[in-house]
């Protein structure tokens, strides 16, 4: 079996993080939505447990939908580039060595690569210059949802237990300040793993979730009461 390349192995831990990151802010918006309208804990466990069920099989099932088509769209790629290059390869080496040429490499020298590039490897070569991915290199479908499914409940325990173990006096808010913690470091590690701003995604990440047990929380307080 072939090992797995780090950018595959990047895309399945990219699938772990968003699917905790998924099970901390989707089931924190329940509990405290739920809290907002009962102290009763029995009830808060019992809508943050179908929350978790519902968010498990939803994540995984729209991971591995989200992966299979990105995989399909690479695989529909392939086969046109076969096309191109049996039907017209002075145009796609036109194209490589005018990708080339975009970056500042002289004519003679984008020529002389594109013509080394092709000839060890003309359908990889052409795919990743005008598709930007590389042949072979599919994430497991299977592997994201996996990956998701189990990282979705473990997300989903930390509101869960803070909601229903602590005292109905500092439930809410001890159970706020672990979720924005947990959010966090979750957005921080989506976004060294994307290559994002890492401040701007932890902010943005946290704000999310302020937003989004505030409204919960309002809404449950209303129908409470």
């Amino acid at each position: 079996m072939d090992k797995q390349t780090l950018a595959q192995r990047n895309n399945l831990i990219r699938a772990a993080v968003m699917g905790a990151n998924d099970g901390i802010l989707s089931v924190s918006g329940i509990v405290i939505g739920v809290a907002g309208a009962t102290t009763d804990s029995f009830a808060i466990f019992i809508a943050g447990f179908a929350g978790t069920l519902a968010g498990t099989v939803s994540m995984a099932m729209g991971e591995y939908v989200s992966v299979h088509s990105q995989n399909d769209a690479q695989v529909k790629a392939e086969e046109t580039q076969t096309v191109a290059l049996k039907t017209d390869y002075a145009t796609e080496f036109a194209f490589v060595q005018q990708k080339y040429m975009n970056q500042g490499i002289s004519t003679d020298l984008a020529a002389q690569a594109t013509r080394e590039m092709m000839a060890k490897d003309a359908l990889g070569t052409t795919v990743r210059e005008r598709y930007g991915f590389t042949l072979h290199h599919e994430v497991s479908a299977i592997g994201a949802a996996v990956a998701s499914m189990i990282a979705f409940p473990l997300g989903s325990v930390l509101p869960m237990l803070a909601i229903t173990l602590l005292p109905p006096h500092v439930r809410v808010p001890a159970t706020a300040v672990a979720v924005l913690i947990a959010l966090a470091f979750t957005g921080y590690a989506a976004a060294h793993l994307s290559g994002a701003n890492e401040r701007r995604a932890t902010v943005r990440n946290v704000v999310a979730g302020i937003f989004t047990m505030i409204v919960t929380y309002l809404i449950g307080s209303l129908i409470g009461h």
